[in-house]
Order: structure tokens, then C-alpha cells, then sequence
């Protein structure tokens, strides 16, 4: 046992050594997708490498509230407005709950942003630029696959962060075909063991998205790629489905003690709660509310996107109405300074330190809308979970947390008083839940160095040596029929048919002629 831990220590301070011991490079950062909780995910990958001593340039839409030397920004400037496209009533009322729906409304958002983006003078700047060097493009990989034309443009390697996890692209772009009898779609929460059904409909939906993805959204993708790119590089574009075969690593937000098993190749690298760091002091006023509280507490966030004012008045006063029957105290993450008749146990914040709070010994309970940023906190410090998803991957991750046993769900467009009251309270006082939570988080704690430490090296890596394509499969670049062996089937089958139907033939037709000549004889 303590070599093993010595050796555990050795395998963390070389990797953490090697990390600080290389030159410094100059990184193309860039997170497009205007959503914030996205841009809190992707900065601490960003800050991590401005403390390494990198030269940054970062193309978002969210200004830093930590200025750096090393860091200069490229807004986007006026940001899309998701809400005008695809306004928040319509995700309050479940208008996006079909799992085709949902994946036409990523190709959409994703086409549109990436538009929206490419069309903002100063990001026309660096698409103009020509005295510009990076030795590294990293890019958030959700649905911008036009801007890994940066990288072409600027000679250099491209390392993608996967926000949402795995998806069957990026097994292809690195070499795996992911078989769907045991690993489900990205919008899908089966386990590895589908029932036939299961594996029809995976089946069907990963197909589905296959063909789409390639000869739909993909082209579109590409010509957006022509019309920004094509007058200052020399010679004929890349295809974007090839751009997207030349990535030289992806960061994925999974980790293996909550995501299935799944095929992988060395530049695939798990990096789920990457974001949780150690607590902070909380401010004076929270810290009172959550020490004084006798029975606990419990924490509601719908997050940064969905804000909790957007819901209907009558929603906002049923919740109320259900805060104010519980013994427990309530903070709320609530964007107005009022919301009404506030309970007496009841604290509300227009921004609330939510990995700060979770770590509280008196948080009993999360009311969450299953983000997945917000559902890997709660479970690494240990919380029950009680989920009201929306729209995308919330209703996967609530799944998937309710399976697990340490979460409860409830159907927003359906929620009642004596609904909400009695899940709350199951929750908090069946020790099952607690016991599960814990159960998972101590697995997600486990890990052999931190996530975010383990990004930060392989992106150097990465940069020491060129785009390491020695950790790129060649299956990656090869065409279906032979990556499935299909031309090797076809030569067998074929040899079969000439070694042993042909002279089977041969010998039938013989004998047929032998039988001929002796009728004929007989005859005679």
C-alpha cells in the first residue's frame, strides 16, 4: 500500500514538474458559444495556462474580471442573443424535448453563432492577419467546426475541449467506430445494457446523426469556412470533416466514475470536474445564514442561462409557497432584488458562489435544472440532488443522477406544492440518498491528479511536440470499407466463390456431359 501511494505521488509531481519546466507559447483560445455557463467552464482552462507563463489570445463574448499580462482578449461584441432566436418561454414550456429536435436546435445555434461570430470586426481582424504566430489553436468543441480553419490558417496544432462529453464524432475524428450496442448517443441516458428496443432506437438516432451531420450540417459548415477564409489562405480549403480528423487532442467534460466505459485512444482525454476547486471564504452574510442553520439548508440555481426570474409569476409564487413550508432555511440564486413575499427562511442573491456553497456541511439538498457543470459539483462534495431539467443534456444528466440514487426529478410543467415538499423532504431525511451521494462522490474525487493539472499537460505536450501525431490513430483517416475490413471480406468471399462453387460448378456440368455420352451410347 505505500509504495503504491508513493508511487501515486512520484506519477503527480513528474507530471506536474514537466508541465512547468517547458518554454512558454503563444495559444489561440477560443470559445465562440455565447452561453456563459460555457465560458466559466472553459476560463479556468485559460487561467491555468496564463499561470504556466503562456501568451494567450482569447476570442468570447464574456470580458475578464481577472486581467493578465499575458492575456489579451478578442470580444465578441454584441453577443448573440440566444433568447431572441429561441426565446426562454418556449424551453419553460418543454418545446424542445425530442432528441431530433434537440439535435436540429444544436446544428441551428451552433451554424448561427459561428456566423455571428466570424461576422464581428475584430475577430474579421484575425481572420485578416497576417503577422500573427500561435503555436496552439484550442477551440470549444460545440458545434464551431468552421473555426478549425484557424488552425490551418495559422500552421498549427488543435486541441478541442468537449463541454457536453463524448460524442460519436469525436471517436471517428480520432480513429474509433463507437459501437452502438454498448455506448448510446450523446442526447441518450441507457446504460451499456439496452434492451433490444434501445439498441434499435441508439442505433437509429446515432445513424441519423451520422448521415446529417456529414452531408447536412458539415457542408454548411464548409461553405461558411469559403466565404471567411477563402481570400487570406493560399491554395484550396480544407474540408472541415478533414480539419476535424487532424485535431490532435480532445479534452472531454467525462469522467469514469460517472460515464460509461467506452473505447478510447490516448489523445482523448477525460477531464470532468476540471472547474471544482477547493472552497472559498464565503461573504459574511451567507456564511452566517449557512451556520445558523439548525436543519440545514437547501440550494436552488436554474444556472446562468435559464435565470430564475424568466419563469411564470405562477411558478415563482408556487415555489415560494413550497420554501415557505419547510423547516429547512432556502437559498435561492434569484436575479431581482425581490421576488415578492419572501419567507422568513428564505435568502435570495442575484449571484451566488456555488462550488463555495455545495461545500458547506449544512447543504442538504441541490435543486438544480441537471446542467452538468452544477450536477458534477454537487456530486463531488457529496449532494443529494433534486432535478428540474429543461431542454438539452439536462434531461440525460438527471436521468443518469436518478439511476445513480442519489437524485430525485420533477417535470417542470407539472410541478405542484405538495410535489416539490415531499421530494425535498424525501430527499433530505432518507438516508439513501445521502449515502449514495457520498458514495459518488468519493469515486469522482479519486483521481491520480487533478483534472485540470492533467489538461494543462497534455495541452503542452501537445505544443512540445508539434501536434504529437503519434497519438493519432491512422483509423482515423481511413475510408469505412477498410476500417471494417469489408475489402478483406469481399477478397475472402470471393476466393471462396472461385475455389469452391466455380469447380463445383465444373464438376456438375461434367457430370451432366458424362451422363449425356452415355445416353447417347446406350442409343448405339
Amino acid at each position: 500500500m505505500e509504495t503504491q501511494l508513493q508511487c501515486k505521488f512520484l506519477m503527480i509531481f513528474c507530471l506536474l514538474g514537466l508541465s512547468g519546466l517547458g518554454e512558454t507559447y503563444r495559444i489561440l483560445f477560443m470559445g465562440p458559444f455565447p452561453a456563459p455557463s460555457h465560458w466559466l467552464w472553459l476560463e479556468h482552462f485559460q487561467r491555468d495556462l496564463l499561470r504556466h507563463g503562456h501568451h494567450v489570445t482569447s476570442v468570447n463574448n464574456h470580458p475578464t474580471k481577472q486581467p493578465h499580462e499575458n492575456l489579451t482578449e478578442i470580444i465578441i461584441s454584441p453577443s448573440f442573443d440566444i433568447p431572441k432566436h429561441f426565446p426562454k418561454k418556449n424551453i419553460f414550456s418543454m418545446q424542445f424535448a425530442s432528441d431530433f429536435q434537440n439535435l436540429q436546435l444544436w446544428w441551428t445555434i451552433g451554424l448561427m453563432t459561428t456566423e455571428h461570430a466570424f461576422k464581428d470586426a475584430n475577430v474579421q481582424k484575425l481572420i485578416q492577419s497576417k503577422d500573427d504566430h500561435y503555436d496552439l489553436v484550442i477551440l470549444e468543441q460545440f458545434f464551431h467546426e468552421a473555426f478549425l480553419m484557424f488552425g490551418k490558417k495559422f500552421n498549427c496544432p488543435v486541441v478541442t475541449i468537449g463541454t457536453m462529453g463524448y460524442a460519436d464524432n469525436m471517436d471517428h475524428s480520432m480513429g474509433i467506430l463507437t459501437p452502438w450496442s454498448v455506448i448510446p448517443h450523446l442526447l441518450l441516458s441507457h446504460t451499456d445494457q439496452m434492451t433490444f428496443s434501445q439498441r434499435a432506437y441508439n442505433a437509429y438516432i446515432s445513424l441519423y446523426d451520422a448521415v446529417m451531420r456529414r452531408w447536412f450540417y458539415l457542408p454548411k459548415m464548409q461553405e461558411m469556412a469559403e466565404k471567411y477564409f477563402k481570400a487570406v489562405i493560399n491554395g484550396s480549403l480544407p474540408h472541415v470533416h478533414d480539419l476535424e480528423r487532424n485535431i490532435s487532442l480532445m479534452l472531454i467534460n467525462s469522467h469514469r466514475s460517472v460515464d460509461l466505459p467506452r473505447p478510447s485512444m490516448p489523445g482523448l482525454i477525460d477531464v470532468g470536474g476540471a472547474h471544482i476547486q477547493p472552497a472559498k471564504k464565503l461573504p459574511d452574510d451567507l456564511q452566517s445564514f449557512l451556520d445558523n442553520a439548525t436543519h440545514g439548508v437547501v440550494y436552488f440555481s436554474l444556472g446562468s442561462y435559464m435565470k430564475s426570474t424568466d419563469m411564470p409569476a405562477d411558478k415563482t409564487a408556487l415555489i415560494l409557497k413550497a420554501f415557505g413550508q419547510l423547516k429547512q432555511q432556502v437559498i435561492w440564486k434569484y436575479e431581482n432584488d425581490s421576488v415578492g413575499q419572501l419567507p422568513a427562511n428564505v435568502m435570495i442573491r442575484k449571484w451566488m458562489p456555488q462550488n463555495d456553497i455545495l461545500a458547506h456541511p449544512n447543504v442538504k439538498l441541490f435543486i438544480t435544472h441537471g446542467g452538468i457543470f452544477g450536477t458534477q459539483e454537487g456530486i463531488y462534495w457529496g449532494v443529494p440532488m433534486l432535478c428540474i431539467p429543461l431542454y438539452g443534456d439536462q434531461h440525460r444528466n438527471t436521468i443518469k443522477s436518478v439511476r445513480e440514487g442519489y437524485a430525485r426529478s420533477l417535470v417542470f410543467s407539472k410541478l405542484t406544492v405538495d410535489d416539490l415538499v415531499r421530494n425535498v423532504e424525501t430527499l433530505i431525511y432518507e438516508p439513501q440518498y445521502k449515502r449514495s451521494a457520498l458514495e459518488v462522490s468519493e469515486r469522482f474525487r479519486d483521481n491520480p491528479i487533478h483534472p485540470l493539472d492533467e489538461a494543462t499537460f497534455w495541452i503542452e505536450y501537445i505544443m512540445r511536440h508539434r501536434g504529437a501525431r503519434h497519438l493519432k490513430s491512422h483509423g482515423a483517416f481511413l475510408p469505412l470499407y477498410q476500417y471494417l475490413l469489408l475489402d478483406i471480406i469481399g477478397c475472402l468471399l470471393l476466393g471462396a466463390f472461385l475455389t469452391i462453387w466455380l469447380p463445383w460448378r465444373m464438376l456438375k456440368r461434367a457430370h451432366k456431359w458424362s451422363q449425356k455420352l452415355n445416353e447417347e451410347k446406350k442409343r448405339l
